[in-house]
């Protein structure tokens, strides 16, 4: 399951939000998401985003893979993969990125050997 708590994160615990759900809020978790998510992702470990889902917000994962749709800030600290079905739309930070014929991506990327993916502050407002 999600957690919605940083400090008992584990990168072992792998969530799966199936079709049909939808969330309005943070993530903190290895997750593979086929539904709609509207909030903030954070994973230590892998994201996996399915043909049908829809994220709305930023995204922080050492690795990150979308055949869905997405509309946020991304940053991967090792590898993002775009493939085929994809559709993402903001800025992308991260050390590898692999787009598949077929994807579309409109934003701006940049690419570094060093992506800080740490939590945000979760005091920290966001307006």
């Amino acid at each position: 399951m999600a957690k919605n708590n940083k400090e008992s994160y584990s990168p072992e615990d792998v969530s799966i939000l199936s079709s049909g759900i939808k969330i309005e809020g943070n993530i903190f978790s290895d997750v593979r998401i086929d539904g709609k998510v509207i909030g903030d992702v954070l994973s230590n470990g892998n994201l996996t985003l399915g043909e049908h889902s829809s994220l709305r917000g930023e995204i922080k994962a050492k690795n990150i893979t979308i055949s869905g749709k997405v509309e946020g800030t991304l940053f991967t600290s090792e590898k993002l993969v775009l493939e085929t079905k994809s559709s993402v739309t903001g800025d992308i930070s991260c050390k590898i990125l692999v787009v598949e014929p077929g994807a579309k991506f409109n934003g701006n990327s940049k690419m570094s050997e060093s992506i800080n993916i740490t939590p945000n502050n979760p005091n920290e407002s966001r307006g």
